[in-house]
């Protein structure tokens, strides 16, 4: 297939099966709470770091509801948001393995179900393969970043944000031989180290068809600029309507209204998203499918 027929195929699969979009938007919709919790917080640090006292510490959100809010309110929120980071946290690597297999089976004609099974039982090593490129996220740099801002003193300070952010680049730069891993992992159920090398293989011996397919897939990009975009406005509506509806409400009902706004707009943004990364994983998916027809270029005979 070409890259075209790949775009087309997989925006297809997209669009025709329900269950593997289930999937993608529940993965958006966490993956969106937890970096608009974690650019949230550091946006708050960093206000405090540069404009206020410099002495924002990590609780002071739930110290703050603790002395505003009634008790039951509070530890509502504590069990809610504990809860929620947990899922947040692991729940995108179950999806993974289900949005690949899922798509894999649509794509082979085969029946589309197991969704499950796919995601339980590729968990771990989708995790691995996830933690070890943990800081090639735009959010987790920013949030080591902050923490490095706020207690390393000095000008070593500077050092260390540098080589985090090369670090960074060197980690994405890395990711891109191994984006075949979780697909290899999913279709082939091989180890970890294996899908790692099976898909630098393919990246190095087809670099070009795959240069050409990221050239056609510009909504990759255009993803990740929305994303960032969403994840900077969504607090800021939240305490926009916050503060508004403070002048002429209760703190409690202001709060309870502006977090339903909140999830109003969360839940509007992730269906979306998910469309976009049920997309963009199924083109992956459907790329790795088709270059493993050919032979490998290192065999000879």
């Amino acid at each position: 297939m070409t890259p075209r027929e790949i775009i087309a195929e997989a925006w297809a699969i997209t669009r025709r099966e329900a269950s593997v979009r289930r999937w993608g938007v529940a993965s958006s919709l966490f993956e969106l709470l937890l970096s608009i919790k974690l650019v949230g917080y550091q946006v708050y640090f960093l206000y405090e770091y540069f404009w206020g006292n410099g002495g924002a510490g990590f609780f002071d959100v739930e110290i703050q509801i603790y002395e505003s809010m009634p008790h039951w309110f509070f530890w509502t929120f504590i069990i809610t948001l504990t809860l929620l980071f947990t899922v947040e946290l692991f729940f995108p690597h179950l999806a993974a393995g289900a949005v690949i297999g899922l798509a894999a089976k649509s794509k082979m004609g085969e029946e589309v179900k197991g969704g499950l099974v796919l995601a339980l039982y590729n968990f771990f090593p989708i995790f691995a393969i996830h933690e070890i490129f943990a800081l090639g996220g735009l959010s987790t740099t920013i949030t080591i970043t902050s923490v490095i801002l706020r207690y390393v003193e000095g000008d070593s300070k500077t050092f260390f944000i540098i080589i985090l952010w090369i670090m960074w680049v060197v980690s994405n730069v890395i990711h891109f031989f191994f984006s075949f891993a979780e697909e290899a992992i999913v279709i082939d159920r091989i180890g970890i180290f294996t899908a790692l090398g099976r898909s630098f293989k393919l990246i190095i011996s087809y670099l070009g068809h795959i240069m050409f397919l990221l050239l056609l897939l510009f909504v990759i990009s255009l993803r990740i600029i929305l994303n960032a975009a969403i994840v900077i406005i969504i607090p800021g509506v939240i305490l926009g309507v916050v503060f508004l509806l403070s002048t002429f409400l209760s703190q409690l009902l202001t709060w309870l209204i502006g977090g339903a706004v909140g999830l109003v707009l969360v839940g509007i943004a992730s269906y979306f998203f998910g469309y976009l990364h049920v997309f963009k994983q199924t083109v992956w998916t459907i790329t790795y499918l088709e270059l493993k027809k050919h032979k490998d270029l290192d065999v000879i005979g």
